[in-house]
């Protein structure tokens, strides 16, 4: 099943992607595949059809879109786990399988199999683990795709930025860097991005000023800044001066950046980083002990004022939450002017950690708490990227590192 949809997919276009699978799967008793995808916001699951301009048309469609809260098909996906659905009479059930690339969660997938068939369930895992790379190979370049995932319409500067972002979730044994975004499709000037590197990791955080097309191009110019500069093997000073640079030359507006940025060494766990006018990062200590990490800041990128910041370190622990977020997160307000705030966004990730959720799934839940703070609206752009330390393989024994205090 596995070689066949490897050999098909090499000329395969995303739209033909739900008919070979369930073709392939049939043929070694997975019946009745489906594929769902989840959408910009995971908030819902949409069915894969591969028919129609967003890939999803199918009027007999028996559920072509699920809702994650309350559903058996959110709860695979929030878990990341099988959940089996409907028992039938004949001994068979629905079995949902996370659709996961790495770490980073895509959608599910359905198929119906025997309860006590340990190879079939196996296949499936196999199947859908497939069925994310494909997808992620083929996803980019199908515009079809690209409107089933959305449930709304997209501004220039959205755009500009989901083509730019790097997947919101990655992980090894060592590390997960998970980020989340809103608004969705309104989205200015607030991007992040990361990037492994032999022992390190980069990790950038960026707001740029205004929330129009004009804050897009300036955070776009500055997150390619910031890849040259690491590509270059420049020290964070080094490159925060890059940016800097670039968004002096190229950027006649007048638009400036707030930045943090920041390298972790995953054989030491050593925190490094720099902070531009930014939000003062915040570590999470054994799910409880909360602390900002204060470094006197520079000036935000592309002022000109050539106030550069000091470079910091922290030495982690194995466990350790360091949270990059923008303004947007603690000063969303609801509708009677009260600000969501520091307090209650690091109470929140406290609890939903003693709740034993993932980090994908505790940022998810958080964007989707601040929206419904603010009436399901935001006037700013709300970002937060989480990285969490698990500790060196090399001392802790690999897969060892990845399990929880």
């Amino acid at each position: 099943m596995l070689r066949e949809l490897v050999a098909a997919s090499h000329l395969m276009s995303m739209e033909q992607l739900p008919g070979a699978a369930a073709r392939t799967a049939a043929d070694v008793g997975l019946d009745d595949v489906l594929i769902y995808v989840v959408d910009l916001q995971q908030t819902v699951l949409r069915l894969l059809t591969g028919k129609g301009p967003d890939a999803g048309a199918d009027p007999g469609a028996e559920s072509p879109e699920l809702k994650i809260e309350g559903t058996i098909a959110g709860r695979a996906f929030q878990t990341m786990e099988p959940v089996i659905g409907q028992v039938f009479d004949d001994g068979t059930c629905q079995f949902w399988f996370p659709i996961l690339d790495g770490a980073e969660r895509i959608g599910v997938l359905r198929t119906t199999i025997r309860r006590d068939d340990e190879r079939l369930r196996s296949d499936a895992e196999y199947l859908a683990g497939l069925v994310a790379l494909i997808i992620v190979s083929k996803g980019p370049y199908s515009d079809s795709f690209s409107r089933l995932v959305r449930t709304g319409g997209m501004t220039v500067s959205a755009e500009m930025q989901w083509r730019l972002l790097p997947p919101l979730t990655f992980a090894n044994d060592e590390v997960v860097v998970s980020a989340a975004l809103e608004p969705a499709y309104k989205l200015g000037g607030d991007t992040f991005d990361y990037a492994l590197a032999g022992d390190t990791v980069h990790v950038g955080i960026f707001d740029a000023m205004g929330h129009d097309t004009a804050a897009g191009l300036t955070a776009s110019l500055a997150v390619a800044a910031f890849r040259n500069g690491r590509l270059k093997a420049g020290g964070l000073i080094e490159t925060g001066q890059a940016i800097e640079d670039v968004l002096a030359e190229e950027n006649t507006s007048g638009r400036f950046v707030t930045a943090v940025l920041a390298e972790l060494n995953l054989r030491s766990g050593v925190l490094s980083w720099a902070s531009y006018g930014h939000p003062v990062p915040v570590i999470i200590r054994k799910g409880r002990w909360v602390t900002t990490l204060e470094c006197r800041p520079g000036t935000p990128l592309g002022t000109g004022l050539g106030i550069a910041p000091d470079l910091c370190a922290e030495q982690l622990e194995p466990g350790d939450r360091i949270l990059l977020y923008t303004d947007g997160i603690v000063e969303a307000r609801d509708p009677d002017k009260q600000e969501f705030g520091l307090p209650r966004f690091i109470d929140f990730l406290i609890k939903r950690n003693a709740d034993g959720l993932s980090a994908p799934e505790t940022l998810r839940r958080l964007i989707h708490n601040i929206l419904e703070h603010h009436a399901g609206r935001l006037d700013d752009d709300a970002t937060v990227l989480l990285l969490e330390w698990h500790g060196s393989s090399r001392s802790l024994g690999g897969m060892e590192a990845m399990r929880p205090d």
